[in-house]
């Protein structure tokens, strides 16, 4: 199967045979679906839940094995890569007529959200939630936007939409507010990730975030006109909502919910949906999307993109970035620079710019970005606390963030933003940072010697052998400095011992001593090692 043709159901299907997906048949508790899936290391779907004709299907990119699945890729950079193709080869929609999704209909008075299958998740909610709709809404003058938000069930026709975070939804919503109407949107719920990926990018004011799906897939995709507003729905979805956001303004209470933070949202203020038209297939399924994790896999790489973009523009060549889980995949970076003078504080600038990032840390290409042990030494032996931490103010924050101080509603909080240079600093000599690395570690393996290989003993010398052999080692490091370890591997027919001492007879005759970097070189040669201050 092609995976950029790929439908949902063709991905409900490929996780199935690939063990990815379990079919429970049983009949089950609505209430219990979200601890279910919390458990479950593999996709579930519910066939039966009590009370509702609609199956319920969820988790399906709540892993990183899912998520590379669900792009048709074989590791996790190939998604990035992917997306950075599809935001420079955008591709845009397709428009068709109609779609599967209206073999059902429920119209005006006829509505009700009671019917679908939107599950509890968290025990401190406000509410069932539809978390997996792609909203689509238009404004009169910037046109198409795509994103995902989640809606709070609070009556047969009436949801809340969660739209506290400065965005391009939200900014469209306010303009109709200002204007005094209501804001059309259609919210798809049961779409491919490709489409859920694409939505989840911040794109630029203007840009169709379903062509950077489009660039996902490498085609167009399909959007059918919605019966009742005048904006487009994914034709492929499973359920539609035709609504709109109604003229209210942000005031009515709303969550509260599980976040991305893997904490407990506080209550929001937001505006109200009214729902006026649900369609489906009729044989639908309801995608319930889990939070956090099925948000995390696919929103990180989003990240990725981003970051590299504005290195790129600042001119700094980067090796790796690791957005982490540890910060939410949304607030955290570790980036490892190919280092030219100055450029562990240009990556910060850059770095910090982008989106709601908070604290990055930018290491040598030396380090592994995505190892917390090495990443943590680089900050103890390369950081000097006065000169490379930085510590932006007053920039734009998220009112997600728990750390934040409750703002009203309206209001988009600030945030400090830290960055951590942990390259190392110029003028510092890199012996100072060369690794410790064992001798002989390429030939001596500790499985041969379990297994029972013996090395062979050097030849045993008396003394006038180590004053001989001590001249030959003052010969080698007349020539050029030598480390102790070269030194023993050049006449390794000796035992050891007798190398050890021919250095120490050399020694004894103030005949020995080091270079600047510690390797063997004769006493007052012009490799000598002097004194500071000498």
């Amino acid at each position: 199967m092609r995976h950029d043709t790929e439908t949902f159901r063709e991905f409900l299907g490929r996780l199935r045979d690939q063990g990815e997906l379990i079919d429970l048949h049983q009949p089950i508790d609505i209430r219990h679906i979200a601890t279910l899936v919390d458990q479950s290391d593999k996709a579930l779907f519910f066939h039966n839940v009590i009370g509702y004709d609609v199956p319920v299907v969820s988790g399906i990119i709540r892993s990183q094995k899912r998520a590379i699945m669900s792009l048709g890729c074989t590791a996790y950079p190939e998604i990035e890569m992917k997306l950075r193709a599809a935001i420079d080869r955008p591709v845009n929609p397709n428009i068709v007529n109609t779609s599967p999704t209206q073999e059902v209909v429920m119209e005006g008075d006829a509505v009700d959200l009671y019917k679908l299958p939107i599950p509890m998740s968290s025990i401190y909610d406000g509410g069932p939630m539809i978390t997996a709709g792609v909203v689509i809404a238009r404004d009169p003058e910037f046109g198409l936007n795509a994103g995902i938000y989640r809606f709070i069930v609070k009556e047969k026709n009436l949801t809340g939409i969660d739209i506290v975070t400065p965005n391009n939804m939200r900014l469209f919503a306010q303009r109709a507010y200002e204007a005094g109407r209501p804001c059309p949107i259609s919210i798809s719920i049961g779409t491919h990730p490709y489409e859920i990926m694409g939505s989840g990018f911040r794109a630029p004011l203007g840009v169709d975030e379903m062509a950077i799906s489009g660039g996902l897939r490498g085609g167009p995709v399909d959007l059918a006109p919605c019966r009742t507003i005048d904006v487009p729905y994914i034709a492929d979805a499973e359920i539609v909502l035709e609504a709109e956001i109604l003229p209210h303004g942000w005031i009515y209470p709303e969550g509260r919910f599980g976040e991305f933070t893997r904490l407990m949202g506080g209550l929001h203020w937001n505006p109200i949906v009214r729902i006026k038209s649900v369609s489906m297939r009729k044989d639908a399924v309801y995608y319930a999307l889990h939070m956090p994790w099925e948000n995390t896999w696919l929103a990180a790489p989003t990240r990725y993109a981003l970051i590299r973009q504005a290195l790129k523009t600042a001119g700094v060549q980067v090796k790796d970035i690791n957005v982490t889980l540890g910060g939410c995949a949304f607030w955290h970076a570790v980036i490892s620079i190919k280092k030219q003078p100055g450029e562990g504080k240009n990556a910060l600038l850059a770095a910090l710019s982008v989106m709601d990032l908070k604290h990055v840390v930018v290491v040598d290409d030396d380090i592994d970005v995505f190892n917390p042990m090495d990443v943590e030494w680089a900050i103890a032996t390369r950081v000097q606390g006065d000169k490379d931490i930085m510590i932006v103010t007053g920039a734009r924050g998220k009112p997600l963030d728990p750390s934040l101080p409750p703002t009203p509603p309206g209001v988009v909080p600030t945030t400090a933003k830290v960055g951590i240079d942990a390259t190392i600093s110029e003028g510092i000599p890199k012996e100072r940072y060369e690794r410790i690395a064992y001798a002989y570690a390429d030939t001596a393996k500790i499985g041969d010697y379990v297994s029972g290989k013996a090395d062979e003993p050097g030849a045993v010398a008396g003394e006038e052998d180590v004053a001989e052999l001590a001249e030959k080692i003052a010969q080698m490091i007349g020539e050029a400095p030598r480390y102790y370890t070269d030194i023993a591997e050049a006449f390794s027919d000796y035992n050891f011992a007798v190398i050890a001492r021919a250095l120490g007879h050399l020694h004894a005759t103030e005949r020995l001593w080091q270079d600047a970097k510690g390797a063997m070189c004769l006493r007052g040669s012009r490799f000598a090692a002097k004194p500071p201050g000498a």
